[in-house]
């Protein structure tokens, strides 16, 4: 009949979708009884640092619009941050940045930090910028540079002043001009010792949680909202990028964007409506923001709103581009979109002590996606939270071969920070997710060398000692 016909044709339609959906977006996999982790080549140019974010480590930080969301409550009456925890003194970064310098060179051995700097410090009334902040972050880059490190700033990590968060932050494009006026003048203070700023970081996480889950501050879930602030962001980027390269010292420093990617798989993958949230997601929260960097303009699409706008004439500003990476996520169309999420895994894949597992196959395909920028690439994060210490040492082997091979097949990648230096305040998870390369006694702030650290530290060594070996040939 024509009905069996209809019903025929639609199910050999869908199958046709979904075996090109299986085909175009594969979940790469890769054979690692036959890989071989060591065999891993990084140039003598080779860049390793590690990183934090000051509200998660300084301690003492005033007014926020995370300070305030710590106080807040959600609509059952529980606390926003796991446990009710608080930031409060973090792990006192603030006044021990000196020692955790000297452990950066002498047990670490790498060259190059990455940290923000806080703009409630620097600027805690509007208007007003406090001396004694932008000297201590002076003193932190002299610092860093005596010993020998290189120091990389992030004008905004998820943070801003109380006062700015009351404005309604980036959700209105008005407020950009507060924050260019910041990042000029702390650029003014440290461009002739800072070689590389990020503007952004995540801005995806940052507008996503904030706007459409609600898990972080403001708390809002609006898919307008939401994509009214990501569009505002890449307006900030480009403002701030050309604004900063116009001053003086803007034409010797690199200034880039920190993208953060996490593929969106479909949980089952012969399901549709899977394939169809995965394929939502990888819209809004990648391709939107890689689209805009390699074509200056900002598309996206979620239910109930399109939005389409030329921000740059070429593609975005900038002299790189940042990647944070640490998993991908397995979706379904019933996955929670409320604190706690769940964690949907494959058999065999190694779960860490947050929502997601090991995948460092996703580390290559990430470099290869944001490869198409065009672009030199710094990770800008990468590490996972594993407070037992005993998948550090194979996260960091595996990862770092995953980058290898897409290095050697001529992704553009100029240097790997860890994330994270130490143990710190890991925003709405609070104080039980460790990722620190040293761990933090919370009660005591005695640092320990992680033994999950060391293979880090010999590639850090291994490439340090090439160098040393090209320098001494060359002369």
């Amino acid at each position: 009949s024509w009905l069996a016909i209809a019903l025929l044709s639609a199910v050999a339609a869908c199958a046709v979708v979904l075996v090109t959906l299986h085909l175009r977006y594969p979940e790469l996999r890769w054979d690692w009884s036959s890989i071989d982790t060591d065999d891993v080549d990084f140039p003598a140019s080779f860049v390793w640092g590690t990183a934090t974010a000051a509200h998660q480590v300084e301690g003492g930080m005033p007014a926020n619009n995370w300070t305030w969301w710590e106080e807040q409550t959600d609509k059952r009456g529980r606390p926003r941050i796991h446990g009710g925890a608080r930031s409060g003194a973090a792990v006192e970064h603030f006044s021990r940045y000196g020692d955790d310098i000297r452990r950066m060179r002498d047990e670490l051995g790498v060259e190059s930090y990455r940290f923000s700097v806080a703009w409630s410090r620097i600027e805690p009334e509007e208007g007003r910028f406090d001396r004694a902040a932008l000297d201590h972050y002076s003193r932190v880059i002299d610092t860093l540079l005596e010993a020998g490190i290189t120091p990389m700033v992030t004008l905004h990590h998820f943070t801003h002043p109380l006062w700015f968060e009351q404005k309604g932050s980036f959700e209105y494009k008005q407020n950009l001009d507060h924050f260019v006026r910041f990042s000029r003048e702390v650029f003014s203070q440290y461009a002739d010792r800072v070689p590389r700023w990020c503007t952004h970081n995540e801005p995806g996480p940052f507008a996503v949680m904030g706007w459409g889950l609600g898990a972080f501050p403001p708390g809002v879930r609006s898919p307008s909202r939401f994509v009214r602030v990501l569009a505002n962001l890449m307006h900030s980027h480009d403002r701030v990028t050309r604004s900063l390269k116009a001053m003086p010292h803007g034409d010797s420093v690199e200034i880039g964007l920190v993208k953060n990617i996490f593929q969106f798989e479909p949980w089952r993958r012969w399901n549709p409506l899977h394939w169809g949230l995965a394929r939502v997601l990888e819209d809004v929260y990648n391709d939107s923001i890689l689209g805009y960097l390699r074509t200056g303009t900002f598309r996206v699409r979620v239910p109930g709103v399109r939005y389409s706008e030329k921000i740059s004439d070429g593609p975005a500003p900038g002299d790189f581009v940042g990647l944070n990476y640490y998993s991908h996520l397995l979706v379904t169309p019933f996955t929670s979109t409320e604190p706690p999420f769940e964690t949907f895994a494959r058999p065999g894949d190694i779960k860490v002590d947050m929502p997601y597992c090991i995948y460092p196959e996703g580390f290559y395909r990430a470099l290869k996606q944001i490869a198409q920028v065009g672009k030199p690439i710094y990770i800008t994060e990468n590490g996972l939270p594993d407070d037992r210490d005993d998948r550090r040492a194979h996260w960091i082997k595996t990862y770092t071969y995953a980058m290898s091979r897409a290095m050697a097949e001529g992704v553009d990648v100029r240097g790997y920070h860890y994330w994270s230096l130490l143990d710190n305040f890991e925003w709405a998870e609070g104080w039980d997710p460790r990722f620190g390369l040293f761990g933090v006694d919370y009660d005591t702030q005695e640092r320990t060398l992680r033994q999950g650290a060391q293979p880090f530290v010999e590639l850090v060594r291994k490439t340090r000692a090439k160098r040393d070996g090209t320098q001494e040939t060359s002369a």
